[in-house]
């Protein structure tokens, strides 16, 4: 580490990080305040449109009263003569207007020498309802004495006055109001009468506080003189917040600023209850000067993102300060590791180069595999995306049966690459004795089932044909539908894939393929294939270009040509596997053709001894040969005796013998129980012979003594075909 700090990229690399630093930290200063400046303007205009509104609110709620009275003025004016229609004309002042809530005509002293000295009609409501009555002279009621109505008397001029609470009774609850105060001047030109109109202000608490951009500002509402009209309900302030604020705008040493555009003031102080600074805005009404509307904010909501929002910046410029370090060291210290690392790459992809070569060795390598038969053609190929890849194929002769499957694992890769070679082996060893292709997936699928920690699956498709009669079976787990070139796509049930759940059960299903016919089977390799414009080669275009070739082989080059040419220069995406298969049945030229049936009945295979004898002369075969073939077939018909048919039921044996001059081919039918004796197992003779299991030994020796052993199931019918070749044993 040391020497890492004392080298000069080190200390160059330092030297740019605290810079960096440094900058970054001057932009992040400069943003917060650019950005505080213009959060602040930006709250001095929402404070001004929002006093403005709620001014205009309560000034047009005033303005409608003085409007009210205005309507009414001639209504009163035109019934001075007639003071006992007051009543009624205060009434109707009134009922008009929602927001009156109380009206009132006192006249001059001994206006109405009949009415007595004070005469004053009043009417208000309650509860909905409008009442009337004479409110001079009750509970001593002088308003002669009242200020407001002496300064309209002598001043002839309207008069709003402070708003002040009001309880009608002890029952009821207590109102804010405000008096609307205008003379009413007779025809002489003398005030007859003061009209006065109580005004509701009850709803202005609820109506400034009813919504605000941030949930901890609030508005208050105050005289004159400084005393407070109403505010937010006790739930969202308390009233010691409040007073404060108001002792706040009382306070004459208090210093107060003005906004950016000069027409709001504005107090800052801190707030101990709310641990935060706070503003008080304030401003008077236009048309009632000495009124004033107050609204109180906060820091942390006016600025609380902004801060949040630095501090974020300042961790993540930390952090990537950091960051930026530890990079820069183990740059540095990392430059040996990438040598390293080079080298290790180049290990490991000998490696691989020799995993690829084991996984090439594990599939057929061979072609043509099977030159000295005339009967199949077979060639395939595999093209992994990686250097190992997870698609298989295989196929091998057994008892005159080829059995090939073709397989895809899911994913790429080595993962891919070890579930291959487990299922190519797997495959070898369920069909070594076993040629039910539904039978063998289901070995498979157990098997793959069992501790698949890593949730891999296989589609695989899996066919037995038997060469003699071209009679195909096969089971298809998820796999692409292989194609009968010339035909279409081959019809097939598609199973779940191997590995995917232990309860599947596999079905397997046959057709007869006619002499010359050719299947070709691939992986999605072939068909998700992708050219530079991301379209995929399809199965269309795989149906379109497979046409009939001279082999298997051309078939194969043909197509690798054809989906070359659709990606050209796209990176292969997947694993490539394709292989064909070319089915020519043999014609078998009899120049014998001998037959025998027995009952099932051992005390009958002296008979069978002697039909094989008297073929053996007709050929002039050996004598040792004859014997060979003598023990081989009497097991194999003993074997059917024995076992094809339930005890006590009778049933019969037939043996057929033919030649083409070169090969004998031996058939054994009957039509009992279905019984398969290819798929026993023969004896171990590398186990001594007190640890051999009993039975076996019959198999072994038929195979030993026969080139191939072929069993099918043909209309209720086992039949059993044995072959030989025996020309060279011909007498000269």
């Amino acid at each position: 580490m040391m020497e890492l700090l004392n080298s000069k990229k080190v200390r160059k690399s330092l030297v740019v990080v605290l810079l960096a630093a440094l900058l970054l930290e001057l932009v992040s200063a400069a943003q917060y305040y650019f950005s505080r400046y213009l959060l602040q303007n930006e709250l001095e205009n929402r404070v001004l449109l929002e006093l403005k509104m709620e001014l205009h609110t309560l000034d047009h709620t005033l303005m409608s009263a003085e409007q009210t009275l205005q309507e009414h003025l001639w209504d009163i004016t035109s019934n001075l003569d007639h003071p006992d229609s007051m009543f009624a004309v205060t009434k109707r002042l009134i009922e008009t207007n929602s927001n009156i809530v109380g009206g009132c005509l006192p006249f001059a002293p001994d206006y109405y020498p009949e009415k007595g000295r004070l005469f004053e009609p009043y009417a208000y409501k309650d509860d909905g309802k409008i009442f009337v009555e004479q409110l001079a002279g009750k509970n001593n009621h002088d308003y002669s004495t009242n200020e407001a109505f002496i300064q309209a008397l002598k001043e002839k001029r309207v008069l709003w006055s402070d708003p002040y609470d009001f309880q009608p009774d002890d029952t009821s609850a207590i109102q804010s109001l405000s008096t609307y105060t205008y003379p009413i001047i007779d025809s002489k030109g003398e005030v007859a009468a003061v009209c006065g109109l109580d005004v509701s202000l009850s709803w202005l608490g609820d109506t400034l506080n009813a919504a605000h951009e941030k949930s901890s500002m609030f508005n208050l509402f105050l005289t004159s003189s400084g005393s407070l009209i109403t505010g937010p309900s006790a739930q969202k302030v308390s009233a010691e917040r409040i007073n404060r604020v108001v002792a706040l705008l009382n306070d004459s040493t208090v210093e107060r600023n003005i906004t950016k555009n000069n027409k709001v003031q504005f107090i800052k102080f801190y707030d101990k209850e709310m641990k935060d600074n706070a503003y008080v805005y304030y401003t008077s009404m236009e048309s009632i000067p000495y009124w004033q509307v107050a609204m109180v904010c906060y820091d942390k909501e006016v600025y609380g993102s902004l801060e949040t929002m630095r501090l974020y910046i300042s961790l993540l410029m930390l952090l990537g300060f950091i960051l930026l370090g530890v990079i820069i060291f183990r740059t540095i210290r990392n430059a040996r590791r990438l040598e390293l690392a080079h080298i290790e790459k180049d290990r490991i992809d000998g490696e691989l180069r020799v995993a690829y070569d084991i996984q090439k060795s594990m599939l057929p390598k061979r072609f043509p595999p099977y030159p000295e038969r005339s009967d199949i053609d077979i060639y395939g190929q595999l093209v992994p995306a990686r250097e190992v890849g997870g698609d298989l194929f295989d196929f091998f002769i057994r008892d005159e049966k080829l059995f090939f499957c073709i397989g895809d694992v899911s994913g790429k890769g080595v993962p891919s690459a070890i579930i291959m070679a487990q299922v190519h082996s797997l495959f070898r060893i369920a069909t070594a004795n076993n040629s039910n292709p539904a039978h063998v997936l289901q070995i498979l699928n157990d098997q793959l089932c069992q501790n698949n920690d890593s949730n891999m699956f296989i589609t695989f498709f899996i066919g037995v044909l038997d060469l003699p009669t071209g009679r195909l079976r096969y089971c298809d787990a998820g796999h692409d539908c292989p194609v009968l070139v010339g035909q279409g796509l081959i019809e097939a049930n598609p199973h779940l894939p191997l590995g995917v759940f232990s309860d599947v059960y596999y079905v397997q299903e046959e057709m007869v393929l006619t002499s010359g016919s050719m299947l070709f089977l691939y992986t999605d390799g072939l068909t998700e294939a992708f050219n530079a414009q991301r379209c995929q080669f399809g199965l269309q275009r795989v149906l379109a270009s497979l046409t009939v070739q001279d082999s298997c082989e051309a078939l194969i080059h043909h197509m690798t040509d054809t989906v070359h040419r659709f990606v050209e220069n796209a990176e292969q995406s997947d694993d490539l596997t394709m292989l064909a298969i070319r089915y020519q049945r043999r014609q078998y030229a009899d120049v014998l053709h001998e037959e025998i049936v027995l009952k099932n009945d051992i005390r009958q295979t002296p008979q069978l001894n002697a039909f094989i004898k008297q073929v053996g002369a007709r050929l002039s075969m050996d004598d040792t040969l004859v014997h060979n073939i003598r023990l081989a077939v009497e097991e194999a018909v003993v074997n059917v005796m024995e076992y094809a048919y339930p005890e006590g039921q009778e049933g019969n044996v037939t043996v057929a013998i033919q030649s083409n001059g070169e090969k004998l081919k031996i058939t054994i039918t009957d039509s009992g129980i279905p019984f398969d004796p290819t798929e026993q197992k023969m004896a171990d003779t590398t186990l001594d012979v007190e640890d051999r299991p009993i039975g076996g030994l019959g198999l072994l020796m038929v195979r030993e003594l026969m080139d191939s052993v072929n069993y099918e199931r043909d209309n209720g019918h086992n039949v059993l075909t044995l072959r030989k070749k025996y020309n060279d044993a011909f007498a000269n």
